[in-house]
């Protein structure tokens, strides 16, 4: 019925001036209206221009004024000539009416609003809300005045409506010709495809998207970083282990017990099971020495180091401690130089915000080699993160418990214009090497980032909590580009 009437009126005029008001003459619906001249103009058969009107129309609250009058209006009629109390005009027109109306009818001067009792100021009150509403409802023009004064009750919201204008198009005809879609066999045995015509073929047309998994962006990330250590010639270390003893993860790195670090409030503890039961025990009391008395040119932390906070299981807090594990395993045979790093989660207990999480991922690299120095660290510094696109770095002295020297890194970052943080670094103290038993010309450069911030700053994120955890959006994860770190 309405592509009938739409080519119908066409055939006779030149033009459909207003869609809205073509479909409201015939008594049919606007959006079917609106879906005939999409599909026709798609076919060519019309050319159809778009007609935006912003319009205002009626909120729910201003659909309730409608028909029971405006708040103050009903307050102006539940008040006797006698006056009456608050709570009792409460109770007849309810808390929220109630509310609305006081403030409206005290700012129109209808009212004495007394400590006892409400009373009129006014006897005759026109509904000039409910007379404004009635005229949007039924498409009539209002003053701008007024529009601001609904607007600021939100009784009225903007609306744009949308329509169009029609003409005939290049292959206009008073009735839709049925065009086929596809060659049948019962076409070709009845020869109605010699009168027939077929639709063309829209070589432009984007085919289904394809399901399919999709890699988040920490994971891209991760693998170009796992390329440029292993371009660098370095080995991956076995990072397994979210679980590892406070001696590992603290003591074997000489961090004293007494270490902020290692309070509850920091760190992750286990309850079940609480204790490590494996432990190598001549490393071990090497360890409490170097921690009690020194050694190697060390005083030590002079303190009663204690076997059972040692002991303690917890979530790692670092991957160095996977790098203290693989160091000592090298001690235990023959040197030889070696370049480990690893990529793996740790955690920490902190309060939750933009900028941290209880979980994240540490990068870490280090080279244990004879004759090591500060020269040294700095040029491996300089050639991982040229990799990363950053050949501008500064570096600033820092403290560690178990480096020294010890040096904060710092790149300049071309989109922020400035030098950002963008990781820590060091040599390992003699106090951690030595007991482990490499030899003492032997020493170990190291240094360690996180692998959310360089991410974040790729993919333009500036929340954490949008890239790792329960509230990363999935279409994240299906529409991130892919990771240019390392490609030159």
């Amino acid at each position: 019925m309405a592509e009938e009437a739409v080519l119908g009126y066409l055939e006779t005029n030149v033009e459909i001036i207003d869609s809205g008001e073509f479909a409201a003459q015939r008594g049919i619906d606007h959006n079917e209206i609106v879906n005939v001249i999409k599909s026709l103009h798609g076919f060519r058969y019309v050319d159809a221009q778009d007609i935006k009107r912003e319009t205002w129309v009626l909120t729910d609250e201003g659909n309730s004024y409608t028909t029971l009058g405006s708040p103050e209006v009903q307050l102006m009629l539940a008040i006797p000539p006698e006056g009456i109390s608050r709570d009792e005009l409460q109770k007849k027109l309810g808390p929220s009416v109630f509310k609305i109306a006081c403030a409206q009818a005290a700012k129109n001067k209808w009212v004495e609003m007394g400590k006892q009792l409400i009373s009129k100021k006014v006897q005759h009150v026109e509904d000039r809300v409910k007379d404004l509403l009635l005229q949007i409802q039924q498409g009539q023009g209002i003053g701008s005045d007024d529009i601001k004064a609904l607007k600021a009750r939100k009784l009225i919201v903007p609306q744009t409506w949308k329509g169009y204008s029609v003409k005939k198009g290049p292959n206009y005809a008073p009735k839709r010709k049925k065009v086929l879609t596809d060659l049948t066999r019962e076409n070709l045995q009845s020869g109605e495809y010699k009168d027939s015509e077929f639709k063309e073929y829209n070589f432009s047309a984007k085919g289904q998207p394809l399901e399919g998994g999709s890699l988040h962006p920490l994971l891209k990330v991760r693998s170009q970083m796992k390329q440029i250590f292993l371009c660098m010639g370095f080995e991956e270390m076995p990072t397994n282990n979210y679980v590892e003893s406070s001696f590992w993860n603290f003591d074997a790195l000489f961090q004293p017990q007494q270490h902020p670090a290692r309070d509850s409030h920091d760190t992750f503890f286990l309850e079940t099971p609480s204790t490590t039961k494996e432990l190598p025990e001549d490393y071990v009391q090497r360890v409490k020495q170097i921690h009690e008395s020194g050694g190697y040119e060390s005083r030590g932390y002079g303190y009663d180091w204690k076997r059972e906070e040692a002991n303690k299981n917890l979530l790692r807090t670092h991957t160095t401690a996977v790098s203290s594990r693989m160091l000592y395993q090298l001690a235990q045979k023959p040197f030889s130089p070696k370049k480990y790093f690893s990529i793996d989660r740790v955690f920490r207990n902190e309060a939750v915000d933009r900028t941290h999480l209880a979980e994240f991922h540490q990068i870490e690299g280090l080279v244990c080699d004879r004759n090591l120095s500060l020269k040294d660290l700095m040029k491996v510094l300089r050639d991982f993160f040229k990799h990363l696109g950053m050949t501008k770095l500064k570096f600033k002295p820092a403290f560690n418990p178990y480096t020294e020297p010890s040096m904060e890194i710092f790149g300049y970052h071309e989109g922020f214009k400035k030098y950002v943080e963008v990781g820590n670094s060091g040599m390992f103290r003699p106090e951690m090497l030595r007991p482990m038993g490499l030899p003492e010309d032997v020493q170990v450069i190291a240094w360690g980032l996180s692998l959310e911030r360089p991410t974040m700053i790729m993919y333009g994120i500036d929340n954490i909590r949008d890239l790792f955890g329960h509230k990363v959006d999935l279409a994240l994860i299906k529409k991130n580009p892919i990771c240019r770190l390392g490609i030159e």
